[in-house]
């Protein structure tokens, strides 16, 4: 089965930056699964697994317009340290995980007080080139329920 709109596709891959060094990989968990063509997948990767199947291994460099994004220098902001989610002590560097309005969002600390911490606002990847090894698991086609709910259900997917 060629992936296409409304299939579910679990995938494993591994991110690399442009030097080469892997920055993330699947393959010591279970599979990412998405639900195709619903802007659920960054849309390089997306565009990329479009009629491909179960088996297929291959790689894909993404530009940032196709990935996370170019960098916004604007784009830092404060908030209070209740927000961050994923320590609970913040240093410069780190990583953390807000909810917006758009959903969950990754923001980079820049600096951390003791109430209100300022954070960049950017993708943590947005502006590089990235290079995704990326092995098809297993193609299937979308539930009635997946589809209107606009994603993926089950292992790899979202869980409710």
């Amino acid at each position: 089965m060629n992936i296409t709109k409304d299939n579910v596709v679990q995938f494993h891959y591994t991110l690399r930056d442009e030097q080469g060094e892997e920055l993330e990989s699947s393959l010591s968990g279970d599979p990412i699964a998405y639900l195709h063509g619903h802007k659920n997948m960054i849309v390089g990767v997306e565009n990329a697994l479009e009629g491909k199947q179960a088996g297929d291994e291959f790689s894909v460099t993404v530009s940032p317009e196709d990935g996370y994004g170019e960098r916004q220098d604007d784009a830092i902001q404060r908030v209070p340290v209740k927000h961050l989610q994923g320590a609970k002590v913040w240093k410069p560097g780190m990583v953390a995980t807000v909810h917006t309005e758009q959903g969950q969002r990754q923001v980079t600390v820049v600096k951390a007080g003791r109430f209100m911490v300022t954070v960049d606002l950017n993708h943590p990847l947005a502006g590089k080139t990235l290079t995704f090894d990326v092995k098809v698991v297993d193609v299937r086609e979308a539930s009635q329920e997946e589809i209107e709910h606009g994603h993926a259900h089950g292992v790899g997917g979202h869980q409710h």
